[in-house]
């Protein structure tokens, strides 16, 4: 990356940050792009040229999760399948739910009130939902070029669809879950365990689909 491309991912990070930590300590409806323009000590024009809108600022990081877990089904070792890869880029995360387990009632706290947020907006939930269907498209794009899918083959959609299925249905029970109880103790084992079940599930018909051929591995090294 060069300096140029470094400085403006440096703003873009600037900017989400600030977004966050005013939608965490005042709620999404009473935040203005102008706020964080100004809090982030940037033009508001800055602002939009990064985030065409103020849910495009809320979801970059569950857009940037979607491109990590894709990105590591992509880059997954030879012999590795696409199942195994996301399983284990999704249980690698941490995020708020991590802190919150640590003892750190802080981010319990903007977990509960994000989760809260995002029920009672309804362009928040379409957003979400954009962007999950995002990221379904972008693993989808990556399993059909690794099975070398003809046109119009529906299993990398299938796939895809199972995977990031797991994902969205995880973000739903948390969401009830830390709105449910004030002290949701042991929620991210629990998570962390509903993912090895719900993996589980899918393994016996994904298990061997979309395993990374070793040759595959080797013509991408010759053509580095």
């Amino acid at each position: 990356m060069g300096l140029r491309e470094l400085k403006k991912e440096q703003t873009r990070q600037l900017i989400a940050d600030t977004a966050w930590r005013l939608f965490a300590d005042r709620g999404f409806d009473r935040v203005s792009v102008a706020e964080i323009a100004r809090e982030a000590q940037v033009a508001e024009a800055t602002v939009y040229n990064y985030f065409r809108t103020k849910e495009d600022l809320f979801y970059w990081r569950l857009e940037e999760f979607g491109t990590r877990l894709a990105e590591a089904v992509r880059t997954r070792p030879p012999g590795e399948s696409a199942l195994a890869a996301f399983r284990r880029a999704l249980l690698a995360e941490g995020g708020l739910l991590t802190r919150a387990e640590a003892g750190d009632a802080r981010a319990l706290d903007q977990l509960r009130m994000i989760s809260q947020l995002i029920t009672a907006s309804p362009a928040l939930l379409a957003r979400e939902q954009q962007a999950l269907s995002q990221a379904t498209s972008v693993l989808a794009g990556v399993l059909a070029a690794d099975t070398r899918a003809a046109p119009g083959d529906p299993r990398p959609q299938i796939a895809a669809h199972a995977l990031i299925g797991v994902h969205r249905t995880l973000l739903d029970y948390v969401r009830s879950r830390v709105q449910a109880s004030d002290n949701p103790a042991g929620l991210a084992a629990e998570i962390r365990k509903l993912t090895a079940g719900a993996f589980k599930l899918l393994d016996q018909g994904l298990h061997d689909y979309a395993v990374k051929p070793a040759q595959a591995a080797d013509r991408a090294d010759r053509a580095g």
